[in-house]
């Protein structure tokens, strides 16, 4: 996140770099920013593995974004907030050039701990309908409490906050989502 699309910042290139030295895991970057040409570059150059940036702000220049994230091997992108409508991602998932996973954000961006907006999950079963091999992330308030019907509408990529930082046993929370979305995805 970055103060220019919400108000605060949480981790930039040198956590990214820090990170990468001690594991060969997926780094996901989702910026929240203006400008996000401007990090694909050091965000790179520190290990990140996948770039998501907003259509929102990223509507002019969204092709030349794609390439460039591309140009630095990581996996491009893109996320909508739940105001945009589902049919801003398709020109940049059907273009020539395309990203390989929208995120659907399932509560307004900006702040940890808010509530899922099970109303989205409409946006994920129309990408999954439309696009049954693209890979659709959803982020904010995912939890015990919510995974099955975000795995049922079609989310394979799930990002989780509040829900595995916050409970007794991590691992749990984490092995129970996991179990969702792949019990989900066997019986699809």
């Amino acid at each position: 996140m970055c103060r220019h699309f919400v108000p605060n910042l949480t981790i930039g290139a040198p956590v990214i770099e820090s990170l990468r030295k001690h594991t060969k895991a997926y780094l996901d970057c989702h910026l929240m920013v203006t400008n996000p040409i401007d990090y694909v570059e050091p965000l790179g150059k520190a290990g990140a593995s996948g770039f998501t940036f907003h259509v929102e702000v990223s509507k002019d220049n969204w092709q030349e974004l794609v390439q460039k994230i591309k140009s630095k091997g990581m996996r491009p992108g893109v996320a909508l907030k739940p105001g945009t409508p589902i049919e801003d991602v398709y020109p940049l998932v059907e273009g020539e050039n395309p990203v390989e996973m929208v995120l659907v954000m399932t509560v307004e961006p900006g702040f940890g701990g808010q509530k899922f907006m099970p109303t989205m999950m409409d946006k994920v079963r129309t990408l999954r309908k439309k696009y049954p091999n693209l890979d659709i992330e959803v982020d904010g308030g995912l939890g015990p409490s919510t995974i099955d019907v975000a795995a049922s509408a079609g989310a394979n990529c799930i990002v989780a906050g509040s829900s595995v930082f916050g409970a007794p046993e991590p691992a749990q929370v984490i092995s129970l989502m996991r179990s969702s979305v792949e019990t989900t995805q066997k019986s699809n």
